[in-house]
């Protein structure tokens, strides 16, 4: 079992905490590109509106080009090479003797056409299917509370899932079957990332037995073929029609080559932005409104006599149906209640029912927590 570098077994085999690192890089991708197409959307809907509407094809496309890109040139995937890993096609008999004597990087190491079309396949349509899986099943309702659905929307909900034909069966068999599929899936990957832990297998993923690679670090060899490399692309005509040229063909792969750390610093740089206008962030305490100090909420209104009592020492509870609030919704007297004790209660009586205010059922507002 290896948790630090050089300690013992393969020095070239990367830990467990490496690859579950380069995991969590590629899975932050997404969001993140998302979050800058939805605020760039607000700003040009006409454009960029149907790309956020259909975000995970337009990522699964995007990221088609990145990852074969970057398993053709350097034989790993995006968030595999940024943390200096590579794959490399499984031997069927290990000769670290003869590779040692013999020096350089193996031929016979190089992914093929058959591991990258396998390793595209699963880096990409894989992770679109499950989204696509998640995304569907909470259209169903799946893992969303009942009390926070809009009336209409429960309905359709329901009446999608009690159709008697044969969609209706297959719906309901979807959202019963998905959550057991899903966590069967997570347990699969949890017992192999284990066994990998404990030296049981060479595979920390099931599938890469299938494709044919395994992952390694990079080592001397592989930094001096990339030198190489560079060196033989410098050595090229100097011109400057020469140079426009091979700028002009390799723009392509300059771009994608730079995504190694343009990306990252993107994410980090979107993160800082939503650390600094979260509302709890300090840096917002050291900003000075020009408009001077902030205006005093209001004061609370004082309950009616005739209306229901309170008790202040009950925080989070419903003074209407005295438990704990769900779906919190606020009266124009300021007051919270559960939306279906507010909904109810304005549209029998009209007011508030601690003030007794005037209020109707399109004054309700829901306050989000």
């Amino acid at each position: 079992m290896e948790f630090f570098n050089g300690v013992g077994g393969d020095p070239l085999k990367p830990s467990l905490f490496e690859l579950v690192a380069q995991e969590q890089l590629r899975d932050l991708l997404q969001p993140a590109l998302k979050y800058v197409l939805a605020v760039f959307a607000q700003r040009y809907p006409r454009h960029l509106i149907r790309i956020v509407n259909r975000h995970e094809e337009f990522y699964a496309f995007i990221m088609l080009f990145v990852e074969r890109h970057y398993l053709r040139k350097h034989n790993a995937s995006f968030s595999e090479n940024f943390y200096g890993l590579k794959r490399r096609r499984k031997p069927w008999i290990t000769t670290e003797r003869a590779t040692a004597a013999v020096g350089g990087i193996p031929a016979g190491e190089k992914l093929r056409s058959r591991e990258i079309w396998r390793s595209l396949f699963l880096l990409i349509a894989v992770p679109y299917l499950r989204a696509k899986g998640q995304d569907y099943y909470e259209s169903l309702g799946g893992g969303i509370d009942s009390d926070i659905l809009e009336d209409g929307g429960s309905e359709r909900h329901i009446r999608e899932l009690t159709d008697e034909n044969i969609a209706g069966v297959l719906r309901r068999n979807f959202k019963t079957l998905y959550p057991w599929f899903n966590t069967g899936f997570e347990v699969w990957l949890l017992a192999h990332n284990v066994a990998y832990l404990f030296d049981r297998t060479p595979f920390y993923r099931p599938w890469l037995a299938w494709i044919g690679v395994d992952l390694r670090r990079l080592n001397m060899d592989d930094f001096l073929a990339h030198q190489a490399k560079q060196h033989i692309i410098s050595s090229t005509k100097s011109g400057f029609l020469a140079v426009v040229r091979r700028l002009l063909l390799r723009s392509p792969q300059l771009l994608l080559d730079s995504l190694r750390l343009l990306l990252p610093t993107a994410i980090f740089f979107i993160k800082f932005l939503e650390w600094w206008y979260s509302p709890g962030s300090p840096a917002r305490s050291l900003s000075i409104s020009p408009l001077g100090p902030a205006i005093p909420p209001p004061q609370i209104l004082p309950p009616h006599p005739a209306g229901i009592t309170i008790d202040s020492t009950k925080y989070g509870h419903c003074p209407h149906c005295k438990e704990p609030i769900h779906n919190a919704t606020a009266l124009p007297s300021g007051y919270v209640f559960c939306y279906r004790c507010a909904h109810d209660h304005v549209e029998q009586h009209g007011n508030c029912p601690i003030t007794l205010l005037p209020a109707k059922a399109w004054q309700l507002r829901k306050v989000l927590v």
